[in-house]
């Protein structure tokens, strides 16, 4: 039997899976077919942006395959640089072309929806013969294909009925995520993609905020150190070089200690065997990031907190983030939607984390900061939650902190969370959401921007994705990251090779990205699009530069051009 799995991407509050993000569903699903029988050479995976780019060319492949599984899902859908999830239409489409047995899973199984704001909707656009994981993709494949034979699957062009729904459990998916590993050579960045490794998945908190789907599956299902430590190896030598421990909800939780408090106690020991044990299988490993830590959890166990930040620090890649749930600073929105922290637990965290992790790492960025999650739409809130958040994010940068990045993004409301079950007719106002986030942006996101990124700072390793192209080729600019979660988006002025690492030189700032130039600039070929971005020169200046080269090495330029000590440290003369 030919299987094939296409990936719509998915993007969820502990998971990324829209390049350069590929997330464990596409590889546990896999896994899970080679465990009901399936062959490594039957199994095709493909990215949704695959498809679009192929036209028509790999429709007779998608219309033969026995098998046709897409897996999508975005809980938290946000803006992205390159890949483009895939649409209800494209999803309907598709499935209308396969004449297999088609299967749609993943976080989609709670809803549709592309932006937040939305309500997610019912999957009634789906054509009637497609048959959707009400729980784990992954579980419904293997369940579904280790008790269906072959023979019985085709006999007489009828499909047996689906099994029972199930979530998997960390035990399934401790050989599935081995066996699946292979698929990750079929995605069309490899090498240069992002592996994320799940923890654990459950909330530990016996009260659950409103709106958040991470209660459907239960306490927490903790994955062993060595099992997440194996499957990071054979990633790792396949060829992936980029990690980020992601999925869980909370990852100072990790195999925390239930000690009758509201949260669990974290467990330092854990942390440390996992993470020394990641870096003793990947020898040349380029990236290894975090994703979510539970402010409330840093606040009521500092001790052991700090233990864990300081091994992280140990072991990881610089320019790592913490992503932080406030999601708001009113006490009256708090004890509506029973959210996590008060904004004195979030601010107690964030002085933690900049403590052990504001020093600045080898790679040009600090160790380890946080991100600030706010959500809007919540109930309880009023005109007056707007100014609450505006004053906490003030406190924040007026005690000299640092954060990494400001999320604001709108409620997306799904069946059976709280939040649904309660009619909203709170205050709900699109033009004060949209003023308030562009008075954030500039009156906090750009100086924040400034202070952990100052202009002169060098950013190593900066992937070059996309190239944008003006009303005139002076106006083009080439857009590219570093490797990581959360990185910051940087603009090159120009067209610069795609598909390559660069060391890049900070020159200015937007709101949240930075524009930076090749370092260091070849003073004797650069363009003036480049060399008038150089920290001190203007247009004239360059032009100036341009006009008594060559150079033939810094004494010449000092001795030539007025301005030449100013930026003989960002230059080179071949």
């Amino acid at each position: 039997m030919k299987a094939i799995i296409l990936d719509g991407y998915v993007d969820e509050p502990a998971c990324f899976g829209v390049p350069p993000y590929l997330s464990p569903y596409p590889r546990y699903t896999a896994g899970a077919l080679i465990e009901a029988g399936f062959e490594e050479k039957d199994i095709s995976y493909f990215t949704i942006d695959t498809v679009r780019a192929s036209g028509k060319s790999l429709s007779e492949q998608f219309k033969s395959a026995d098998v046709f599984i897409i897996i999508s899902g975005m809980t938290v859908p946000g803006k992205y640089l390159r890949g483009t999830p895939i649409t209800a239409e494209e999803i309907r489409a598709l499935f209308r072309l396969s004449c297999g047995i088609k299967i749609l899973g993943g976080p989609i199984r709670l809803g549709y929806s592309n932006e937040g704001g939305i309500a997610a909707s019912n999957l009634s656009f789906l054509p009637d013969d497609v048959m959707v994981a009400q729980k784990d993709i992954e579980s419904f494949v293997y369940d579904y294909f280790s008790n269906n034979s072959e023979n019985t699957v085709h006999a007489a062009h009828t499909i047996p009925a689906p099994p029972a729904h199930r979530y998997r459990t960390a035990a399934d998916i401790a050989g599935w995520s081995k066996k699946g590993a292979f698929i990750t050579k079929q995605h069309p960045d490899f090498p240069n993609l992002i592996c994320e490794l799940e923890t654990y998945r459950g909330c530990g908190r016996k009260k659950h905020c409103s709106f958040c789907t991470e209660a459907f599956y239960g306490r927490p299902d903790f994955r062993d150190e060595e099992d997440i430590i194996v499957e990071t190896e054979l990633l790792y030598n396949i060829g992936v070089r980029h990690f980020r421990i992601g999925r869980q909800p909370d990852l100072f939780a990790y195999k925390g200690i239930d000690d009758g408090g509201v949260i669990l106690k974290p467990n330092p020991e854990a942390i440390e065997k996992l993470y020394s044990g990641i870096r003793r299988v990947t020898p040349d490993l380029k990236t290894l990031h975090m994703d979510n830590g539970n402010p409330i959890t840093l606040a009521e166990y500092p001790e052991e907190s700090r233990e864990i930040l300081e091994t992280i620090v140990k072991y990881h890649t610089p320019g790592d983030v913490i992503a932080m749930g406030i999601e708001s600073a009113d006490p009256d929105v708090i004890a509506a939607n029973g959210l996590k922290a008060t904004p004195e637990q979030v601010l107690e965290a964030v002085r933690l984390v900049n403590e052990i992790g504001a020093k600045r790492g080898a790679n040009g960025m600090p160790e380890i900061l946080p991100g600030i999650n706010f959500v809007y739409g919540l109930l309880g809130e009023t005109k007056k939650t707007y100014q609450l958040n505006y004053e906490f994010l003030k406190k924040i940068y007026d005690e000299g902190l640092m954060v990494r990045r400001i999320n604001l993004r709108q409620v997306m409301v799904f069946p059976n969370t709280p939040l649904s079950a309660n009619k909203i007719s709170d205050f709900k106002n699109e033009r004060l959401f949209r003023s308030h986030k562009e008075q954030i942006r500039k009156e906090i996101d750009l100086p924040m921007l400034r202070r952990v990124v100052p202009v002169g700072t060098v950013l190593k390793d900066v992937f070059a994705e996309i190239h944008e192209n003006g009303t005139d080729n002076s106006k083009s600019l080439t857009f590219g990251r570093q490797f990581g979660t959360y990185p910051l988006l940087v603009a090159v002025p120009g067209n610069i090779e795609l598909n390559r690492f660069y060391d890049i030189l900070v020159t200015n700032h937007g709101f949240r990205s930075i524009t930076g130039v090749p370092y260091p600039v070849n003073v004797n070929t650069a363009p003036l699009a480049i060399l008038k971005e150089l920290p001190g020169l203007n247009k004239s200046m360059a032009e100036e530069l341009i006009l008594k080269r060559p150079y033939s090495d810094e004494e010449d330029l000092v001795k030539r051009f007025g301005q030449g000590r100013l930026i003989s440290k960002f230059v080179c003369f071949e």
